[in-house]
């Protein structure tokens, strides 16, 4: 799904203005240096094994911005053109999340899910995010063992793991030292603009999930002036970037894990776990310390307590989810029959790799000492019971190189519309309203009792679908924030939203 190489046509608008904040180079250099760039006209043509109206080309970005005369690497793009020129606004650009997770066929998917309404005023663009897929993708040669990324912290085997961290470092610096300092985020909205101006827009619209409401944010800070109707799907606190959003699992767990309980002692006749909440989270903590002690084997899987710990935080969160996974978990403990664990999507060394440099690269704030995380570990095991330890204990972040630039500051009143279940595993309602309050002239819905992560075209809440439709149709934002209830409860199907898998969308 590769398309010629661009060929030099005429100049669009060039953001000589926005040069010395956004490059830091002088206004001219920057015009003159981003020049080549501005000037190239995608060469389109199908997208293989697709319709034919399914289009994608190859673009160039600088590698580094702050230096755009230099080396130059490859964006792909891809585009379904408006249904009805007559209505058209303009072009919607759409990221699925990650980090680490490409984009190319967003076009696709999302104009199965728009109405026409929204699909004949905007030309749908995809791409892969710089190092992803098919945009000079970034490899650190990891075997599928060194990918699981959140590790339980265990006293008697830190100095592995941090072995283990360092080793990923040193692999990622080996293979892609070369682009992988560069793949940040504000890069990547940098890419986004190269994008609009290749496409010779004034501005852009945008519909982001998990990861993407956080690479929109940064695009809306870089760029106020190019911004026209944002779409945040399942927000991510700016604060928080980034070893605290995933801390932030381990809190949020806690009272998911006590309404879970609840909800499940009272369908003991069904479940078998307890009629009282207490006892509802004793089995559950008996089967973590059985298989602590010998591995509990369900199926082809062999699952210790922090195995149980980590494939099942995310299903806590819809209580009927979570509860049918635990009766089956109790009867593969007894030797009873069971219907098999979903398959795990594994997550490949690319996905690996650009997570990695977005993770570390966004922040500077990643501590450096081991023993900090070891201390931050230990210390959040006991405020965390269920997931503390992963998430604050030892990352290859703790030896990456620097980060070119600190985390961006997210305090900007572009137009944005927030969607959010209330109970998201991967990006709780906590955050998303810390996302409203950074975006000051954002509005956000919220699906009240709603599950899992991701609202448009994933939960099949009319209400908030609706509400988002209207917005990228009118511009208008509702007068104040929304509260819509929840359509349904998820079926249980499908992956575990669990941290091993954080791709799809975003975290989940």
């Amino acid at each position: 799904m590769r398309a010629q190489r661009l060929v030099p046509l005429i100049a669009v608008t060039v953001l000589a203005t926005l040069a010395p904040a956004l490059y830091s180079v002088e206004p001219a250099s920057a015009a003159s240096a981003l020049d080549r760039y501005i000037r190239q006209t995608p060469v389109w043509q199908s997208c293989a094994d697709t319709t034919p109206d399914f289009q994608c080309a190859t673009i160039e970005v600088p590698l580094d911005y702050q230096t755009p005369g230099g080396r130059a690497i490859d964006l792909e793009i891809s585009r379904l053109t408006a249904g009805d020129p007559v209505k058209r606004r303009g072009v919607l650009l759409l990221n699925p999340g990650g980090p680490g997770a490409g984009g190319l066929g967003m076009p696709l998917q999302m104009t199965a899910a728009m109405p026409k309404s929204v699909t004949d005023r905007y030309d749908l663009i995809g791409f892969d995010p710089r190092g992803v897929g098919q945009s000079s993708p970034l490899s650190c040669r990891t075997t599928e063992d060194e990918r699981k990324w959140l590790r339980p912290f265990r006293e008697k085997a830190f100095s592995q793991q941090v072995a283990w961290a360092r080793t990923i470092a040193s692999k990622c610096r080996t293979e892609s030292s070369d682009r992988m300092r560069y793949t940040t985020t504000r890069n990547t909205a940098r890419d986004m603009d190269i994008i609009r101006a290749v496409l010779g827009e004034q501005k852009i619209s945008y519909f982001g999930y998990s990861y993407g409401t956080y690479l929109g944010a940064v695009y809306g800070q870089l760029f106020p002036r190019r911004t026209d109707r944002f779409v945040l799907d399942s927000a991510i606190d700016p604060e928080l970037i980034w070893r605290g959003t995933f801390q932030k699992w381990a809190s949020e767990a806690e009272p998911a894990f006590q309404r879970w309980a609840e909800w499940t002692a009272e369908r003991h006749t069904t479940y078998q776990l307890g009629d009282t909440r207490d006892e509802v989270i004793g089995t559950f903590w008996g089967l973590v310390d059985r298989a602590d002690r010998e591995p509990i084997v369900w199926g082809e899987h062999s699952l210790t307590g922090a195995d149980i710990r980590d494939l099942f935080r995310g299903t806590f969160f819809s209580p009927r989810i979570g509860a049918g996974y635990m009766a089956d978990l109790k009867r593969a403990a007894a030797g009873e029959p069971v219907p098999a664990l979903p398959e795990l999507k594994p997550v490949s060394d690319n996905a690996v790799a650009a997570l990695y440099a977005l993770l570390c690269g966004d922040s500077r704030s990643w501590p450096r000492d081991p023993q900090t995380y070891r201390r931050d570990a230990y210390h959040d095991a006991g405020r965390y019971p269920l997931y503390g330890d992963h998430p604050s204990n030892v990352s290859p972040c703790a030896f990456w190189t620097k980060a070119i630039e600190p985390a961006t500051k997210i305090d900007h009143g572009g137009s944005a519309l927030i969607l959010h279940n209330e109970w998201d595993s991967q990006t709780p309602l906590s955050t998303g309203i810390a996302m409203h309050k950074a975006l000051k002239g954002s509005r956000l819905v919220t699906v009240d009792e709603g599950e899992g992560h991701g609202v448009y075209d994933l939960s099949g809440n009319v209400c908030a679908e609706t509400a988002a439709n209207a917005y990228l149709v009118s511009g208008r934002l509702p007068a104040s924030n929304l509260n819509c209830p929840s359509s349904s409860e998820p079926e249980r199907t499908g992956t575990l939203p669990g941290p091993s898998n954080p791709l799809t969308p975003g975290f989940s």
